[in-house]
């Protein structure tokens, strides 16, 4: 009995001292994992601030082109992705604090990863009394963030509405943009992939929310062919007195793939000619509250491979914007080295102006818009431009007047109208009538 008494007591003792071991080792596990959340929360804290003096860097250069660039329209999808970061890196502040944090070194990829798109839908009576309903593009944007630094960018759009396999449709599935940027410094971005050609004034922010008119303006069209992508690197530098740089090493145009024509000579990214380089350049100054000034310039080697001519773009902006009125101005010319019958062009000898040689057009756009609430606004516009450029075999000579009106009933759906008197050459006072709307998220 004392034997089995002693046994008891023993055991007693061992399950007491293993509970106590068990119960520290517990408090040690607890401790630990306090240790780990505060040490996440540390990091957390430290990102978010350097994502936040990184934002705030950026977002003073971009809201002020907001101002000037877009006056009342959307921001930009650069400041919507900086605001996305920075609400993502607040969620998972919180998430460490209610101790609700995955346990894993980053966050969740889809805390990384946004996605978007806009469209346009437009109506048009031409000149020669015919009327089109189209849906002319839906564009999809999936971005991804892999750390503070590094990102993914991408577009994918669909025109007009389908693609039909065997070719007959008008539509057309298109990469729009796909390239990976680096942050070297808060001010300082490289790219490489395939991305937007930094010329004009919409080639790089072109939904339909942020500009006046249904159809985008016609020198950005002909002469800068906007949408312009290219494959290659690029570089964007900020400097703090209000100056930044961007330049780019891409592929080129082919004018003989266009016939001349510089909008159809894009390549759009496909297959093209490494032989044929473009060198990009453009200064931008917004050191003055609502005013951007712009001057760009491309060099483009072998822009004609039949007889390997080179092709200089120039050109500079203007915008300006003071309480509601905007005003915005833009000229774009094309110098190319003088091309003879090997270019392989095809040149309709009657024409006296049928010189591909040079191709140029300027507009300017006075708008001025008002708040009917915190959310919907109403704006009215005139834009008057000039251009001379190739097209079918023939140079063309066009002066157009377009008038409109655009209407927000929220900040990033519009519904528009203008009107347009072109003359043209061979057509005087061709009117035409557009309807359409639009939207972006």
């Amino acid at each position: 009995m004392k034997t089995m008494y002693q046994h008891i007591k023993k055991s007693a003792a061992l399950v007491a001292m293993g509970s106590v071991m068990l119960g520290a080792a517990h408090a040690d596990s607890l401790e630990e994992r306090v240790e780990r959340l505060e040490r996440l929360l540390t990091e957390e804290r430290s990102r978010n601030q350097i994502l936040n003096e990184a934002a705030e860097n950026r977002m003073d250069e971009l809201e002020a082109r907001l101002r000037t660039n877009r006056g009342p329209a959307a921001p930009s999808d650069a400041v919507a992705r900086w605001e996305n970061r920075v609400v993502q890196l607040e969620t998972q502040l919180a998430d460490v604090k209610n101790g609700d944090y995955l346990d894993n070194a980053t966050a969740r990829w889809f805390d990384k990863t946004s996605i978007g798109a806009y469209g346009e839908f437009t109506f048009g009576i031409d000149r020669s009394g015919e009327d089109e309903v189209d849906f002319q593009r839906f564009v999809i944007f999936l971005n991804h963030e892999f750390n503070d630094r590094l990102r993914f960018v991408s577009e994918l759009e669909f025109e007009h509405a389908f693609v039909d396999g065997g070719g007959d449709s008008p539509g057309a599935v298109e990469l729009e943009q796909a390239f990976i940027e680096y942050d070297i410094q808060p001010d300082f971005q490289v790219r490489a992939g395939l991305f937007l050609v930094p010329v004009g004034l919409i080639n790089e922010i072109h939904e339909p929310p942020t500009f006046f008119g249904v159809e985008r303006p016609r020198v950005e069209g002909d002469i800068i062919p906007t949408t312009w992508r290219e494959n290659g690197v690029g570089i964007t530098k900020k400097f703090q007195n209000g100056l930044s740089f961007d330049g780019t090493l891409t592929t080129g145009l082919d004018l003989d793939e266009g016939n001349g024509d510089i909008r159809s000579s894009r390549t759009n990214g496909a297959q093209a000619d490494a032989d044929s380089a473009a060198l990009t350049g453009r200064v931008a100054y917004t050191g003055i509250e609502g005013l951007r000034l712009t001057a760009f310039g491309q060099y483009n080697t072998n822009i004609s491979r039949g007889s390997n001519e080179d092709g200089t773009l120039y050109g500079a902006t203007l915008e300006y914007n003071r309480g509601g009125f905007d005003f915005r101005a833009l000229f774009a010319k094309w110098d190319i080295d003088g091309l003879d019958a090997e270019s392989g062009i095809s040149v309709d000898p009657d024409d006296s102006l049928s010189s591909v040689d040079e191709q140029y057009g300027w507009y300017v756009q006075p708008s001025y818009t008002w708040y009917l609430s915190e959310e919907s606004k109403v704006g009215v516009f005139a834009r008057y431009s000039e251009s001379e450029f190739f097209e079918g075999g023939q140079r063309v000579e066009e002066e157009v007047l377009t008038i409109g009106v655009n209407y927000w009933p929220v900040e990033n759906v519009v519904l528009k109208a203008d009107y347009q008197v072109a003359d043209e050459e061979e057509d005087d006072n061709a009117e035409q009538f557009n309807l359409g709307f639009g939207f972006q998220f």
